[in-house]
């Protein structure tokens, strides 16, 4: 068996195992029918329910059985308008789940790119540590092929080099969790183009250009090879 047959099932298979525990539970059908107060009316969209709750002073930030406050459920819903109302009466922008993802990142893994920007818009963090990998929304976004929102965490000053917990980076895990298309390719030219440190390496020292090298990722590997030309 080569090394480089190895090294491609060895990805495929953390590939694999990151796919399924990785994912974000939205509000289910049970949840959204125990919602009352500012939970419902963010789900629904309500924005008069949701200013009366605030005006009688509803917690900003009581949780549901999730530890969702009513900014993560309407991150959720995709509801913008009471993310912007959330937000004006104070709500925290950065407040984590109980999986450890903020609003942020909860539109950055359902490649939202509009509550994105309404959020960042708002002066939330691109910044943050979340999820249980302790990754970032730019390593989760590139992860699945987001471009826009790649594109869009980078210019709000996402942190291009964040090592997570699995030991890899943006550029790393938009290889090894990537399918080497169009896609990937474009998120890898982004974080190319944006200074992405192409030295960094997974646990066992390979780069993200040997990755790609690995698994047979031509265009991949001369977008590498072009910008250490450039």
């Amino acid at each position: 068996m080569s090394a480089r047959w190895r090294l491609a099932s060895l990805s495929a298979l953390l590939a694999g195992f990151v796919e399924l525990g990785q994912a974000q539970v939205p509000p289910s059908a049970t949840d959204a029918a125990n919602y009352i107060g500012l939970h419902a009316a963010a789900h629904t969209g309500d924005i008069a329910a949701l200013r009366k709750a605030i005006d009688t002073g509803a917690d900003l930030e009581a949780r549901d059985a999730h530890g969702r406050t009513a900014l993560h459920v309407a991150t959720f819903a995709r509801r913008f308008e009471v993310i912007r109302a959330l937000s004006a009466a104070g709500a925290n922008l950065g407040a984590l789940e109980d999986e450890r993802y903020d609003a942020v990142s909860i539109a950055a893994v359902a490649g939202d790119d509009e509550s994105l920007r309404v959020l960042l818009s708002l002066g939330a963090s691109a910044r943050l540590v979340t999820s249980p990998y302790q990754g970032t929304a730019l390593i989760a976004a590139a992860h699945l092929g987001h471009v826009g929102v790649v594109r869009r965490l980078i210019a709000a000053g996402a942190p291009l080099d964040h090592v997570n917990n699995l030991h890899w980076t943006a550029l790393i895990e938009a290889v090894v969790l990537g399918d080497g298309g169009a896609r990937h390719q474009a998120i890898v030219q982004a974080l190319l183009a944006a200074g992405a440190d192409r030295t960094l390496t997974d646990s066992a020292g390979h780069t993200a250009l040997d990755l790609a090298q690995s698994r047979g990722y031509g265009a991949m590997v001369a977008l590498f090879q072009r910008q250490k030309i450039e």
